[in-house]
């Protein structure tokens, strides 16, 4: 297993445990749980550990299989293990039913702060959350043009990335983490298949992110088989936290960022 977090500004962090750290704060993040309802008690001892190596649990979506209100309440009742603040953003697999505020509000129940329309701050770090959505990177990114349906797309992209950018404009901290579903960036895709790098995920969130010096981190899912580590145009670190690519780059499936 590698060294217990990430530091921003020296790439590894030191110490291990919550509290205490130079004024930092460790933020456990993991997306991608697919809790199902043959689940039960998957996760329980997981959230456990992470309350022990961690002050805040980030949750990056995709939460649930298929946005089942017996699987949220599945995770929910795992999630009573967590003793640490938790927080974090739906996946496109919470919406499969139709029935996503209900998600939220289970999740809620139990504690759980789900992040869409107003940010928040846990031990002096500010939160901003979306789930975000597809739309491509770059030069590849899908344009406003042609079709109605093609530009209610494309909308659907900006109302996410817009609704990033005023949370992040609430904050007044200087550290803050972002926490999407949908990648912001390219690299933290790559290792998928290329044919769906547009369904991945839409730099209009890192154009929302870039417009603030103080974002330190953000973190995403979605991407199963992406890379765990790639950066904005202006330099933010973006951690890809899918329990998969985190098992395999970090030897734990939740990654640890110290911010």
């Amino acid at each position: 297993m590698n060294d217990p977090s990430t530091d921003l500004d020296s790439g590894i962090g030191a110490g291990s445990g919550s509290g205490g750290r130079n004024g930092r704060t460790r933020i456990a993040a993991i997306g991608d749980l697919h809790v199902r309802d043959d689940n039960d008690g998957r996760y329980r001892a997981l959230f456990a550990e992470i309350s022990g190596n961690a002050d805040v649990l980030v949750l990056a979506g995709d939460l649930t299989d298929f946005g089942k209100t017996s699987e949220a309440e599945l995770l929910a009742e795992d999630l009573r293990a967590c003793s640490i603040p938790a927080l974090g953003v739906l996946g496109n697999h919470d919406y499969e039913t139709g029935q996503p505020e209900k998600v939220v509000e289970i999740l809620r129940q139990a504690g759980v702060t789900i992040l869409d329309e107003q940010a928040t701050m846990v031990d002096g770090v500010g939160f901003a959350g979306v789930k975000g959505f597809v739309g491509g990177f770059g030069r590849g990114e899908l344009g406003a043009f042609g079709e109605q349906a093609i530009k209610a797309f494309v909308d659907e992209s900006l109302n996410e990335a817009r609704k990033l950018e005023n949370q992040l404009r609430t904050l007044r901290t200087e550290r803050i983490m972002a926490i999407l579903h949908y990648s912001p960036i390219a690299a933290t895709v790559e290792g998928e298949p290329l044919e769906i790098f547009p369904f991945l995920g839409s730099s209009r969130l890192a154009d929302a992110v870039d417009r603030f010096d103080n974002v330190k981190a953000v973190v995403h899912g979605h991407a199963h088989r992406g890379a765990f580590r790639g950066e904005t145009l202006r330099g933010v670190p973006v951690y890809n936290v899918a329990q998969f690519v985190v098992q395999e780059a970090e030897g734990r499936p939740y990654a640890l960022i110290d911010l």
